[in-house]
């Protein structure tokens, strides 16, 4: 696939005898560039143990020099021989290590400054390989490798796009390879499917995505599908995120087209001239031509917040837990490209008892959101089916609704009837409230009520997640629109025991669930 023909694998060792190489060579990810001059990209934190300065020098903001780091390094670019993959060749036999030298590291300005507007300290986000303990500063750097064993004859860049046409929810596919170069046989240049979760920062030079990706693979790639090809789009900066304590399952990206003009001074000196890219790319669409987007709003009730879903142009279903602390409340929908926010203030006309296994609230907005159009409502549920979410967790509150998909795992059903869908979409903290969508048809299928929490390990899994039907709520809601008699809802309260077992996660009798 174009993909893994345009990844690699790099590593670094110290000189023998150095303290650096008692552990072996430091990998990661990288992507072939130009394949005339040979040119590889990658993330540079795996240059941090041979910096001259230590962890001080990220803090410069000017490209670093190769005298920068210590003297004596072997750099190795590793990628399989044209036209086979790795595992096709005998072990370790088959793959091509050519030698590199160091052009400069380099900081993405742009980055830099959008990851530090969307990912506030007070929330205390960290990223990568937790028991790395990497430096942060070092996220926004990246190195430019010249690798002669890449030149070819006429060989020319690899297909890029700008990161300034992506839209949240539109499909990504990340190429690297876990654990770096420590397994090539087995790993080198490993696919993950995603969608553009959220997008920050000028031409969207911060992008978070779905793909699930390893440590190992920062540096890689990720790609936009389009009818002409997959176009390299941005750069793995982290594998992993965390927020607190709270595992959120994204993948941070660094835009290529932000490192490019970062860069240019860089390049330049070397004599690399970068062609221009391509105009708007056409992406692959996925299934369901509505846009869910328009559906989320931003919840928030004195201090609390989540997600909330639009049914009409002043009805909005939630959660009850996000409005239970009785406030001053506002919703904020989603805003259009070149819209700005709209805060409406609202009233909630009802919410289930805590004892309800549903927990739901309904909200009457003070003023109509204009241009609104209702969506589709399900009425029919496929395991297995593409779904999405829409929410405001993760970085939501910063950059308007996060988008994660993933499959519809589960229908719970009692007596025939469905009372509750779980999803593998990853769902964060502020997702409460948000819409399920199905990607095949468009339609909305309910609203997200939680992940999953192990109450005895303590541990978050944002891949199990719990949904209320919107069959549930669809009987209700139109005989409220009817009669505007907050009653209606009233049999949401009345569920059987079969349905409170089910929510409570437990079916049958014994010690409470820790779940």
């Amino acid at each position: 696939m174009a993909e893994e023909a345009a990844c690699c694998a790099v590593s670094v060792c110290g000189p023998p005898g150095a303290p650096e190489a008692a552990g072996g060579p430091c990998s990661c990810s990288g992507v072939i560039l130009s394949r005339g001059p040979g040119l590889v990209l990658c993330q540079a934190a795996v240059f941090a143990p041979f910096l001259r300065d230590g962890p001080a020098a990220w803090a410069q903001t000017r490209a670093l020099p190769p005298a920068a780091l210590r003297p004596g390094l072997r750099l190795l670019v590793l990628r399989p021989p044209a036209g086979t993959r790795a595992l096709d060749a005998p072990r370790g036999g088959g793959l091509r290590r050519d030698e590199a030298r160091l052009l400069a590291l380099v900081p993405c300005e742009a980055f830099g400054e959008a990851l530090a507007r969307a990912f506030g300290p007070a929330e205390r986000w960290r990223f990568g390989g937790e028991a790395a303990g990497e430096d942060p500063r070092a996220l926004g750097w990246f190195a430019w490798l010249r690798v002669p064993g890449l030149d070819a004859p006429g060989g020319g860049w690899t297909a890029r796009a700008g990161a300034g046409c992506l839209r949240k929810g539109e499909g990504l596919l990340a190429c690297g390879s876990p654990f770096g170069a420590l397994c090539p046989d087995l790993f080198l240049n490993t696919l993950s499917r995603g969608v553009v979760s959220n997008l920050a920062g000028e031409e969207n030079a911060l992008v978070l995505t779905d793909a699930r990706c390893l440590p190992g693979t920062e540096g890689g790639g990720a790609f936009l599908p389009s009818p002409a090809g997959p176009r390299l789009v941005a750069v793995i900066a982290a594998s992993f995120c965390w927020k607190g304590a709270e595992w959120v399952g994204l993948t941070l990206l660094c835009s290529l087209a932000a490192i490019l003009r970062s860069s240019a001074g860089v390049l330049d000196e070397a004599g690399v001239a970068v062609p221009p890219a391509p105009g708007q790319v056409a992406a692959v669409q996925a299934g369901g031509r509505r846009d869910p987007l328009a559906w989320a709003a931003l919840v928030e009730c004195g201090t609390a917040w989540g997600s909330g879903v639009l049914l009409g142009p002043r009805l909005l279903l939630t959660c009850r837990h996000v409005v239970e602390a009785g406030g001053p409340l506002s919703v904020t929908p989603a805003r259009g490209p070149g819209q700005a926010a709209a805060v409406l203030g609202g009233r909630v006309v009802f919410a289930t008892e805590e004892s309800s296994p549903f927990d739901v609230a309904v909200v009457e907005l003070e003023e109509s959101v204009p241009g609104f159009v209702p969506p589709c409502l399900a009425d029919t549920f496929l395991p297995g089916e593409e779904v999405s979410v829409v929410g405001f967790g993760a970085l939501g509150r910063a950059c308007g609704p996060s988008v994660t998909s993933g499959v519809l795992s589960a229908v719970v059903a009692v007596a025939g009837h469905p009372v509750m869908l779980q999803t593998t979409c990853a769902v964060h903290g502020g997702s409460s409230g948000g819409p399920l969508i199905s990607s095949r048809s468009g339609c909305l299928l309910g609203i997200v009520a939680s992940n999953t929490r192990d109450t005895g390990a303590g541990t978050t899994y944002p891949h199990l997640n719990f949904c209320v039907p919107i069959t549930i709520l669809q009987s209700p809601v139109a005989r409220y629109h009817h009669t505007g008699n907050p009653s209606a809802f009233a049999a949401l309260n009345q569920a059987d025991e079969g349905v409170r077992a089910a929510w409570r996660l437990q079916r049958q009798p014994g010690p409470p669930s820790k779940l």
